[in-house]
């Protein structure tokens, strides 16, 4: 097993070396450049003048050089062994060396990527894991009730449900949500908007009765404003996750093992959460690889629709500015979750089912 992992750990090089290649290189067949975004189309400029100004802006960012030159800076400053570069990005010394890695400066804003990706991880992070125990919970006690029962009442209409659900695309159920859920002219239960209110940060952190009333508290505040995002993120995946937990439920039921532990006079609920249950978690774990990676993705809508300012939003905005810089870095930092996550989920294979081996 250390082995395999070690292997697997290895293979994550080349695997982002070519995603990060795929996205850099169809970023610069794409027309237009940052250097173009950032002249105001505002105000009178002649040809000539913006031509100049576009010429400088290319060569101040290095976007005058060959693709492949840019790359390889890029990769370079990512990189914890390589070249130290000056300012101007020329070569301090001819021999790789360790050093620290830099993900660059945003050429809109003139701010350090890193600290960008800081600010906006964690909110993005934070919606994923509100979202995942909510999808596995939901999901796990529908799947097994509606095998356990099958043809019953709640497994059609869970069924009929869950179908529709997943059927329904995550933008109009976000305007669906504000529109109903968070209108004054209908039922104003949430926030339209946002992480936190306006005052959040001189609220006490718990909810309170004070001589003025009740005050809702910092933690309340910010549950509340999470409540139609993490809905929106988790949806779709209970839904489907759902009916995967049933289907491979009724297949474990009806395998020898368990009529011979009934047989045995095992009680109906051993035999459903230490029998059948382990024995049906190797899909789950096959659908959990995937499950972060595509929640990143679906907050890049879910962002935008509530106004939050996470990793899915700063990408939508990098991308539409061609900011190259910010663009690369989310693509490195969502191509290492992603194939760490499948990592866990081999490792989660071994730890499920003692048969399955790497050796």
């Amino acid at each position: 097993m250390l082995t395999y992992i070690v292997r697997r750990i290895l293979l994550i090089i080349p695997t982002l070396l070519g995603i990060t290649m795929v996205v850099f290189f169809v970023m610069k067949a794409a027309p237009g450049d940052v250097s173009e975004m950032l002249i105001s189309p505002a105000g009178e400029m002649r040809a000539e003048e913006r031509k100049e100004l576009v010429e400088y802006l290319q060569k101040r960012y290095g976007l005058d050089q060959p693709a492949i030159v840019q790359y390889g800076r890029w990769l370079n400053g990512v990189s914890p062994i390589g070249f130290k570069t000056d300012e101007d990005g020329g070569v301090l010394l001819t021999r790789p060396t360790l050093k620290v890695p830099d993900l660059g400066e945003s050429f809109v804003v003139r701010r350090p990527v890193l600290d960008m990706i800081a600010e906006a991880l964690p909110i993005t992070l934070l919606l994923n894991f509100v979202s995942i125990p909510v999808i596995y919970v939901i999901a796990i006690l529908t799947g097994l009730y509606a095998a356990r029962f099958r043809g019953g009442v709640v497994d059609v209409t869970s069924g009929v449900v869950f179908l529709a659900l997943w059927s329904v695309p995550t933008i109009w159920a976000g305007v669906l949500l504000i529109g109903f859920l968070a209108n004054k002219q209908y039922l104003y239960w949430f926030p339209t908007g946002g992480l936190h209110g306006l005052y959040a940060e001189q609220m006490p952190f718990l909810p309170r009765w004070t001589d003025g009333g009740f005050e809702v508290g910092y933690l309340l505040d910010v549950s509340s404003h999470l409540v139609l995002p993490v809905l929106c993120l988790s949806y779709g995946g209970f839904a489907f996750l759902s009916k995967l937990t049933r289907g491979a439920i009724l297949e474990s039921l009806s395998m020898d093992y368990v009529r011979t532990a009934r047989a045995k006079g095992v009680t109906e609920r051993d035999v459903l959460f230490r029998h059948v249950f382990r024995n049906s978690l190797l899909p789950l774990i096959t659908v959990a690889a995937y499950i972060l990676p595509g929640l990143l993705a679906g907050s890049v809508v879910v962002e935008t629709i509530f106004s939050i300012d996470g990793m899915g939003r700063l990408i939508v905005e990098s991308v539409k500015l061609k900011d190259q810089e910010v663009v690369m870095a989310a693509t490195l930092i969502s191509g290492v979750l992603g194939l760490v996550s499948y990592l866990i989920a081999d490792v989660g294979y071994a730890i499920a089912d003692p048969r399955v081996s790497y050796e």
